[in-house]
């Protein structure tokens, strides 16, 4: 059997995205591409997980390998089998059901059989000194929550504080969607074979699938032929996005936005939106607001034009700028709503956040020409469902908000989803827990603004805007933490994210 011993690290993490229905059947083609039986692929990804459970865990002797009555648990009986023939004590804890195993699982069950090992039932006793426990118990199969007899399993691995290493994906996650319905093994690291799930990325995927790792089995070419219909965006790719600047642009190159908003009280929000477009490299920013708010910001950042939102700067301003934002601090009074009924007439990009889109959920219409940037709440309005709905399919859910909506949407969250009515899709891989506080939505919609202003298409801007955003957020956890940062911070670290082009020549 091929040799996979071959050291696994973030950087093989693919970025191309595949349904995990549509990966379960395929396999026999991917396996008749390679020559080989799904049998032998098998052996290859429980080969991978041997390998990097040694490479991870050197001094572990004891490991307790938990198998499902499916093809998860047949990977889960070749790791068994190869830890024993390294001389690694294995525990093999077996689900027992009325069903045959499936043909290629029950092939390595007796491999496992004819290697001396010792299958054992559920409920027994674990052995005190156990070092690491390998999760097979669960694969990408699952559409519900798991039953109790295996609810319970489950549990227990949970209550051990061991190291888990899942395989393919962490047993109770929902390979397709990131929900966990039920009991849901929290790993360590995950293993994944042959392509990327969203299930991974997106939902309630980082509370439990630990440092996410990546082996193609060998079918890389295989899926080079293939059209992901997902993409996996982070910081690698700004650069794409992000070209160096000409030497002889200028301000008007770099585009004319418009940001609205900022009722009474909400002036940080129509602040902080309007400084994230200056720092994303907007060219000119005008901040139409409430006059009290006008010396607060334009004392805080000057380089901002503030005026007061009047019927007649907003005539002035909307034919001046290149792009509109609208929604930070904007509030659903009848300021606010006269506002929003003159913006929605423009045919300028532009971009809805916030109380926009809390109004455009009681005034539903659909254009092509706006990125609409709702957290869960904020799209289960726009949806008439309950945000439980939402998170239970994220995916779907970004589809059914273009669907209605037009135009693109970056529905927020951990593993933020950017979708278009063209069918594009894209999870965001960046990102931390200190993004969930006031004012995060309000700097991403500059930065958004602020790429559309500079002639990004509305897709690329909300993927390159979402990027750099988390990729931000990203620094200053790395610093300092999560807990405790704040919208602003961010502002001290997107420099290097909106400019790409600085971190190639320094690694070059």
């Amino acid at each position: 059997m091929t040799d996979l011993s071959l050291k696994i690290t973030a950087k093989s993490i693919p970025h191309s995205v595949w349904s995990a229905d549509w990966l379960r059947t395929a396999e026999k083609q991917a396996a008749d591409y390679l020559g080989v039986t799904l049998y032998e692929l098998m052996q290859r990804a429980g080969a991978a997980a041997f390998h990097l459970a040694r490479e991870l865990y050197p001094q572990s002797q004891h490991w307790l390998v938990a198998c499902g009555h499916g093809n998860n648990g047949g990977d889960g009986y070749v790791v068994a089998r190869l830890a024993q023939a390294a001389g690694i004590r294995v525990t093999l804890l077996a689900l027992e059901s009325d069903k045959p195993l499936p043909e290629e699982a029950a092939c390595a069950r007796d491999a496992w059989l004819d290697a001396a090992g010792v299958i054992h039932a559920p409920h027994h006793l674990w052995p005190e000194d156990i070092d690491l426990v390998i999760d097979g118990i669960l694969g990408t199969g699952l559409n519900s929550a798991p039953r109790d007899s295996t609810a319970e399993i489950i549990e227990k691995c949970n209550q051990y504080a061991l190291p888990v290493i899942a395989l393919d994906t962490p047993s109770g996650l929902l390979a397709e969607t990131g929900a966990t319905p039920g009991a849901v093994i929290k790993a360590t690291h995950t293993m994944t074979f042959i392509a990327l799930k969203p299930g991974l990325l997106t939902g309630k995927a980082r509370d439990v699938v630990g440092t996410l790792h990546f082996h193609a089995l060998g079918l890389e070419a295989w899926l080079t032929g293939q059209t992901a219909p997902v993409t996996r965006v982070d910081s690698a790719q700004l650069s794409g996005w992000l070209p160096a600047r000409r030497p002889t642009s200028h301000k008007g190159d770099n585009g004319r936005l418009v940001v609205i908003g900022g009722d009474h009280g909400t002036a940080g929000a129509i602040r902080m939106a309007g400084e994230a477009a200056l720092r994303a490299g907007a060219g000119l920013v005008r901040v139409l607001t409430r006059s009290e708010n006008i010396a607060p910001l334009v004392t805080a950042r000057p380089e901002l034009m503030v005026q007061e939102l009047t019927p007649h700067s907003l005539d002035e301003s909307l034919e001046w700028a290149d792009v509109i934002v609208i929604g930070p601090g904007l509030g659903q009074q009848e300021w606010g709503k006269k506002a929003l009924q003159k913006v929605e007439n423009s045919r300028k990009p532009m971009l809805w956040d916030a109380d926009a889109l809390n109004l455009l959920a009681i005034n539903p219409d659909k254009r092509q020409n706006r990125v609409m940037t709702p957290h869960p709440g904020e799209a289960a309005r726009l949806l008439n469902c309950a945000v439980s709905q939402i998170e239970s399919d994220r995916l779907l859910a970004a589809s059914c908000l273009v669907k209605r909506y037009g135009g693109v949407a970056v529905l927020k969250g951990a593993g933020t989803i950017v979708a278009s009515q063209s069918g594009q899709c894209a999870i965001v891989d960046v990102g931390n827990a200190g993004m969930g506080s006031g004012g995060m939505g309000d700097v991403l919609s500059g930065i958004v603004g602020a790429l559309l202003a500079q002639k990004l298409t509305p897709y690329d801007a909300a993927c390159a805007g979402c990027v750099a955003h988390g990729a931000a957020a990203d620094v200053l956890a790395h610093r300092f933490g999560t807990r405790g940062m704040l919208a602003s911070d961010l502002l001290s670290t997107l420099s290097p994210f909106v400019n790409p082009d600085l971190n190639s020549k320094e690694n070059d």
